[in-house]
């Protein structure tokens, strides 16, 4: 069995949590009994988690030796310049080693996302722009981290695609059997 989920902003990628006060889990989404994460998504982060019943499914999606692709869309703060881009699609290097080369394009016009509760922060004097990146590997906080070293911090991340499995029309804690 694989399962395609809108995982909502903080919200852990996990079914129990004992920290105090405790946060919320995907064990408040109905989804259906042993299946387990097919890799993680960042507490602060959200959009496609997939989930199975299939170790093996499990591993061939989430070992980067598999090189699955993995796309986001990223708002980001600031305005992104062709050597920025550049940087970006090279593979920037990061405090752990270089990334391999990604692909990034700019998406204009931005796309069209479920609202964010709590929503981001806006601030007047200083532009976003929203950004389309597809890696191969899935280091801690990598997307994250690569706009960061470019310039561009982060304001929303939304996996959008994991191999072929898209977020397709869910929304925020919705989920579907891939077939």
């Amino acid at each position: 069995m694989l399962i395609a989920f809108y995982k909502p902003f903080q919200v852990l990628t996990q079914f129990t949590d004992r920290s105090e006060p405790p946060r919320r889990t995907l064990a408040e989404f109905g989804l259906p009994e042993d299946v387990y994460p097919a890799g993680r998504l960042d507490y602060d982060s959200e959009g496609l988690l997939l989930l199975t019943d299939d170790g093996r499914l499990a591993n061939r999606l989430t070992d980067p030796r598999h090189g699955k692709r993995k796309t986001y869309w990223v708002q980001v703060e600031g305005t992104p310049d062709v050597e920025a881009l550049r940087q970006l699609s090279d593979g920037v290097v990061l405090s752990d080693g270089p990334c391999l080369p990604a692909q990034v394009r700019v998406l204009d016009p931005a796309p069209v996302v479920p609202p964010r509760e709590p929503p981001i922060r806006v601030r007047k004097s200083v532009p976003d722009a929203w950004l389309e990146v597809t890696i191969r590997e899935g280091r801690n906080r990598q997307v994250r981290r690569m706009t960061a070293a470019v310039g561009l911090p982060t304001l929303r991340l939304i996996r959008v695609q994991m191999d072929s499995v898209t977020l397709g029309d869910l929304q925020p804690g919705q989920w579907r059997e891939v077939v």
